[in-house]
């Protein structure tokens, strides 16, 4: 039985994710995406605003791996559970998260993202 087209576009927009390649990135998402980030006070709201914030996110001091432990997806939705890992000068971080995408019309619109520990990923990112 084959993948769901939901599974893997979000594979696919992970796998992106962890490579850096926001050309990639920015093809699956929308215009108008709004992006729910662990601990984030406001999502990101729009595919510019996004990108902008990963490209600046490059520069930053700190890396981030990511593997996929399983994709769940309908034709809204796709959830997917994740095995992440940062460094930060001398500083690791293993969480485990859930991300929950919607997806319409091949590209996704939303995501929310839910960890294991949320003070310490706040914590380490802050």
């Amino acid at each position: 039985m084959s993948e769901h087209p939901n599974a893997v576009l979000v594979r696919e927009l992970v796998e992106m994710l962890v490579r850096d390649d926001l050309a990639g990135v920015s093809e699956l998402i929308a215009d108008d995406v709004v992006w729910h980030y662990i601990g984030g006070a406001e999502p990101v709201r729009g595919k510019e605003a996004m990108i902008t914030g990963l490209r600046l996110s490059g520069n930053a001091d700190w890396t981030i791996t990511a593997q996929i432990h399983d994709v769940t997806a309908s034709d809204d939705h796709a959830v997917a559970l994740l095995n992440t890992h940062a460094t930060r000068g001398d500083r690791t971080l293993d969480c485990d998260t859930a991300e929950v995408y919607h997806i319409k019309d091949g590209k996704v619109r939303a995501h929310w993202a839910c960890s294991d520990d949320t003070a310490r990923i706040i914590e380490f990112y802050a």
